[in-house]
């Protein structure tokens, strides 16, 4: 169940809800008004999901120029992903 705050809670309990985010590896949704405003992750998690974003769009970039080509052999994929990664 997701954790609702008021925003006078960042205020008041900043420590305790940067606490939560840090042990529970979860989200805190700040309202304003009775709004949904914010959403409060710790910096790991953010750090994760944007490792995630930049990895998925280059798959599907990737994805994307192979579908227009007639591609390579896997082999020499490999091979040129070992070089550029000095994994020989």
């Amino acid at each position: 169940m997701p954790k609702i705050r008021p925003s006078s809670d960042l205020r008041n309990h900043y420590n305790e809800i940067s606490e939560f985010c840090h042990k529970t590896q979860e989200p805190v949704f700040i309202t304003k008004n009775g709004t949904g405003d914010v959403v409060i992750i710790s910096n790991e998690v953010y750090e994760r999901l944007c490792g995630r974003e930049y990895l998925f769009n280059k798959i599907d970039s990737s994805l994307n120029r192979m579908s227009k080509t007639s591609g390579r052999p896997a082999k020499e994929v490999l091979a040129d992903i070992a070089k550029e990664f000095n994994l020989e």
